[in-house]
């Protein structure tokens, strides 16, 4: 009896050590996972309608509409970039949203594109205006375009298409960029 209990003790002795040798083979070629961690999903806000007219005179009061969303309701800013063909870029200007709108908004934003730089802007002056909204953490969405010529004596501005053409909209703010024209700027040294 005693000699079946030696025989059973090795044989699960071996078996032991297999399983512990296939078990160490697997835990050595997969790499540790961890234990997994809930992955905080990163809500940024969306521009989801925006319109403006793509033709001014210099001087002209551009209304760029746009309406935005945020689930975790904290849109803090309207990011506006300027870059214009024959120049460059302009810094960027923020306008800060109102508390009431950090979930949802729905309005337009102005700029006077009339210049303290300049004089006048060269017909067929064409600038890009790039939108984008930010929020409380520094998220960003998605910029919005908005390619702009100016020309003169242009017929008066069409009525903004839906969702902008329907009841109350509001004034977000002012963008407060002023344009320069190139052909004016005195040229850099020469070498």
């Amino acid at each position: 009896m005693d000699h079946m209990r030696s025989e059973i003790k090795k044989a699960l002795n071996t078996i032991l050590r297999r399983y512990f040798i296939i078990f160490l083979a697997l835990v050595i070629n997969f790499p540790s996972q961890g234990l997994a961690q809930p992955k905080s999903e990163v809500k940024t806000p969306v521009i989801i309608h925006s319109y403006a007219v793509d033709k001014g005179r210099f001087g002209y009061t551009w209304k760029i509409h746009i309406e935005a969303e945020d689930e975790d309701a904290d849109m803090l800013k309207i990011a506006c970039a300027v870059d214009q063909v024959g120049y460059g870029f302009y810094s960027r200007d923020f306008i800060t949203i109102p508390t009431f709108h950090r979930r949802h908004l729905k309005g337009y934003i102005e700029w006077n594109t009339f210049s303290v730089r300049t004089p006048f802007l060269r017909d067929h002056t064409q600038i890009l205006l790039k939108i984008s909204i930010i929020d409380k953490a520094g998220n960003e969405s998605k910029e919005v375009i908005f390619p702009f010529e100016f020309i003169s004596g242009l017929a008066p501005e069409p009525k903004p298409p839906p969702p902008f053409d329907r009841g109350y909209i509001p004034k977000l703010g002012n963008i407060m960029i002023d344009l320069s024209e190139p052909t004016l700027m005195e040229p850099g040294p020469q070498k």
